[in-house]
């Protein structure tokens, strides 16, 4: 997704993040939250593809892929159907708080970068973007 929906959507979970708990049980604030997300995530994507195509229909759209999911490529039909997965908009919730938290996994520090061998890079080989 592009920058605007990156916006729109760290936007929209620095408005919520504090509400969710990494429990099992589910509040009731969640389904009002997930609904507004729905919402959200639809109308930026029908804006999005009004822009490319004036006569566009959601709801024809939406008809269209439930009948053709089988055609769809696979991981194509995965990432629209996150978009209104409640386990995944939890998760990602989780995620958010995690990281706002100083509590995100940071695997950066256990990263080193070794060469295969000292000779296996010539100096003018280091400079390939000449």
């Amino acid at each position: 997704m592009d920058d605007g929906f990156q916006l729109i959507q760290r936007n929209f979970m620095d408005k919520y993040y504090q509400e969710f708990d990494d429990t099992e049980e589910n509040k009731l604030i969640y389904t009002p939250i997930f609904n507004e997300y729905i919402c959200l995530v639809e109308k930026y994507i029908e804006e999005k593809l009004l822009d490319r195509m004036p006569r566009f229909s959601m709801s024809t759209f939406i008809s269209s892929l439930q009948q053709h999911k089988d055609e769809i490529a696979g991981d194509i039909f995965d990432m629209l159907l996150t978009f209104t997965d409640f386990l995944a908009f939890k998760e990602m919730f989780l995620d958010y708080r995690a990281e706002k938290e100083g509590r995100a996994l940071d695997l950066s520090g256990g990263l080193v970068v070794t060469p295969l061998s000292k000779s296996s890079v010539s100096p003018s080989q280091n400079n390939l973007c000449r």
